[in-house]
């Protein structure tokens, strides 16, 4: 049986190519990041009154200033590039801690502001979503907004975004479920859109 030498060794150059190539673009990749600033605890009235029940839906549209949740981020140029002009989205689900799956719970944004770095040629960013409560899942992610960008990217790009106000709503809280204390973190994703 004879074998063709150049063959294995063109397979194995083709290999160390693609290996090489693919070590260029993720190590040219930054990380996309999500700053979390704040927290909720729902303030829950205790029932006195037998055949009385909670009121059910409890959210933090109270919280202002310094009790406020805001979001806030980088999306660098090197995520700018691979996506082009097709955007990202920032996704989002929760981590139950523990959760009772009775009660539902959902999120919205205010505000928002974009800022874009470098040198870049007509370019524009903006946020757009999230305005109306939007139901978290556990098992799975749901879009949350959408990050759009256009013009010509140009040399050390990257786009921030601020201000973006979490507002978190909890529903279906009801004396059918079991007393105690229940807790969520929610995980948010930014990826292309």
């Amino acid at each position: 049986m004879k074998m063709n030498g150049l063959f294995f060794g063109t397979t194995l150059i083709k290999r160390y190519l693609y290996t090489f190539i693919l070590f260029l673009i993720s190590n040219g990749m930054e990380a996309q990041v999500v700053n979390v600033s704040g927290s909720w605890t729902a303030s829950i009235p205790s029932i006195t009154e037998a055949g009385t029940n909670y009121a059910g839906t409890y959210d933090n549209t109270a919280n202002t200033g310094t009790n406020q949740i805001i979001l806030s981020g980088t999306l660098p140029g090197s995520f700018l590039k691979v996506l082009s002009s097709s955007g990202a989205k920032m996704t989002m689900h929760y981590a139950s801690n523990p959760w009772n799956t009775s009660m539902t719970l959902s999120a919205k944004r205010t505000g928002g502001t974009t800022t874009i770095h470098g040198v870049c040629l007509l370019c524009t960013a903006s946020i757009n979503g999230g305005a109306s409560y939007i139901p978290i899942p556990q098992a799975s992610d749901v879009t949350f907004v959408t990050f759009t960008f256009g013009g010509v990217l140009g040399l050390g790009n990257s786009v921030t975004f601020d201000d973006i106000v979490l507002l978190l709503q909890v529903s279906g809280v009801s004396v059918t479920i079991p007393a105690g204390t229940y807790g969520a973190r929610v995980v948010f994703t930014i990826v292309a859109n």
